[in-house]
């Protein structure tokens, strides 16, 4: 498939792209089958009665719309301003018109002008209002399965419409009535049975990390050990399940691993929450995100432990930093029995949850870790903001933790590092492409093209300074990114994590 996926061509001014209408109508990504949809509870495809999916639909919307006032106002607020149309990756990379922003979110402007407004039922020519037909679910499903989610052009609009919350919205609409996506829901599923995105069992992750043991003896000659389920100890790390197995992912938990040794702070993951992410954010859907975020607390209370860190994942940053709270009474929020349990057995001298960038900085500032910044003198490194970080979290103390503190990191373990043009990074950043549930092999055409104003600025700074690593702390963008540098010409070893360089560098002692 991917030989016959080519890469769009860079522009030579980044300008708005002439328009091609209709050129991804056809991006469809798989169906959830019938299994799927009801092992988490959604119906298991459309009603054969189209009478009955077109009422299911405008009931779900409506339940939506009083749910969640904000969906409303974004649905108010719009003046058509063109401000966020040159502003996503997917336009910019496609070309398709209904890929701007302002568009996408016409597709249920239009549908909820029609059965929610008093101009739109009477004269609804005259507002843009539309009738719901099979026709235009389908195209429900084509587009808003083209935005990852990445809030871009949110910084951009003047009225702070949020793109990505209408996109939500309409996911967790075609979920109710059986018309789920395969990869997103298949994912969810996992998770509930298993405890991860990928389908890991308890004894193949117990035996990857024996495995990581092994591997780093070898390496360094040092112990440094991996635990699993370990009660009473101090840090539960709940990282990525890309991390136990996958390039370039896994040099990241190996990091992660040598900070704890170098520091002598024990730690632990575990079997029940190994996962961090939750898709059941990408779907919008409150529920899926609460029963996913619950093993996180199961396994903190089972465990003992006094801390919670987050790997390099950025999603699961944003649902841990902005979420975790009321979902599962991470910090103040929930209070319920088990979550004030658990507010009552952390300690709250330390941040609840804290990123493992702000763990690692904060030993960096206390003089806690020491490295050899030559160990990566054979990178010239740049570094790719991860949109879920960069525009719905926070690290540190200070606004903008989010973007210094991975870069001082950086900074403190290598001694070259340039940056990507201003405006494409920190707040400013392009997505990877393949966030929002949309990183699936059928859709890999999407994310090639979505990839575009990230490789151009990738390109850039190689050809200008001879970059040729570029750091991230999110495993969607490594994952994505592997898959699409070489149909832009790079190596796909180019991407890697933070704590890739942070393992480079660390001097290990013995504890």
């Amino acid at each position: 498939m991917a030989d016959a996926i080519t890469a769009p061509p860079y522009r030579i001014i980044p300008i708005i792209p002439a328009l091609k209408p209709g050129s991804m109508a056809g991006s469809i990504p798989y169906i959830a089958n019938e299994k799927m949809q009801e092992a988490i509870g959604f119906p298991g495809k459309l009603a054969d009665n189209w009478q009955e999916t077109h009422d299911a639909v405008i009931a779900k919307m409506g339940e939506l719309l009083s749910k969640y006032r904000s969906l409303k106002v974004y649905l108010d607020a719009c003046v058509h301003c063109g401000a966020c149309s040159d502003k996503c990756h997917y336009f910019i990379g496609t070309q398709d018109p209904k890929n701007m922003p302002v568009a996408r979110q016409d597709l249920m402007r239009s549908i909820y002008r029609r059965y929610f407004t008093l101009p739109g039922k009477l004269f609804p020519k005259l507002v843009g209002a539309r009738d719901l037909t099979r026709e235009v679910l389908d195209e429900w499903y084509s587009y808003y399965n083209q935005c990852s989610e990445c809030r871009r052009c949110s910084v951009f609009c003047p009225y702070g419409i949020d793109t990505a919350e209408i996109t939500m919205a309409a996911k967790e609409i075609l979920d109710s009535v059986g018309y789920g996506q395969k990869y997103s829901n298949e994912i969810i599923g996992k998770v509930h049975k298993i405890g991860n995105n990928l389908g890991l069992p308890g004894p193949a992750l117990e035996n990857t990390l024996e495995g990581l043991e092994e591997d780093v003896k070898e390496d360094t000659g040092i112990d440094v050990r991996f635990p699993l389920d370990v009660k009473g100890a101090e840090v539960l790390l709940i990282t990525p399940s890309a991390d136990f197995f996958a390039e370039p992912h896994i040099d990241s938990l190996i990091g992660y691993a040598k900070v704890f040794h170098a520091s002598g702070v024990s730690w632990t993951l575990s079997s029940m929450a190994s996962e961090a992410g939750n898709f059941g954010m990408f779907i919008g859907n409150y529920e899926q995100l609460r029963k996913i975020a619950l093993r996180v607390r199961e396994a903190a209370l089972e465990l003992g432990v006094k801390r919670i860190v987050v790997g390099e994942c950025g999603h699961a940053w944003r649902v841990a930093y902005s979420f975790w709270n009321t979902l599962i009474g991470v910090g103040a929020g929930a209070n319920d029995p088990y979550a004030i349990q658990l507010q009552n057995q952390l300690d709250l001298r330390y941040k609840q949850p804290m990123h493992i960038c702000e763990f690692t900085w904060d030993l960096i500032q206390r003089g806690g870790l020491s490295f050899d910044k030559e160990a990566n003198d054979k990178h010239i490194i740049t570094f790719h903001d991860s949109c879920n970080v960069a525009r719905a979290s926070r690290m540190g103390d200070l606004p903008g933790g989010q973007f210094e503190i991975p870069r001082n990191i950086i900074k403190t373990v290598a001694n070259n590092f340039v940056e990507m043009r201003d405006n494409t990074t920190r707040e400013k950043t392009f997505c990877c492409g393949g966030g929002g549930g949309l990183l699936t092999d059928e859709l890999l055409d999407l994310r090639v093209k979505g990839a575009l104003p990230r490789m151009e600025a990738l390109q850039q700074v190689t050809d200008s300074h001879g970059v040729n690593f570029m750091a991230t702390i999110c495993a969607i963008c490594k994952a994505q990114f592997t898959k699409v540098l070489p149909i832009y010409g790079f190596d796909r070893r180019v991407v890697g994590g933070v704590h890739q360089l942070v393992s480079n560098a660390i001097k290990l002692g013995d504890k």
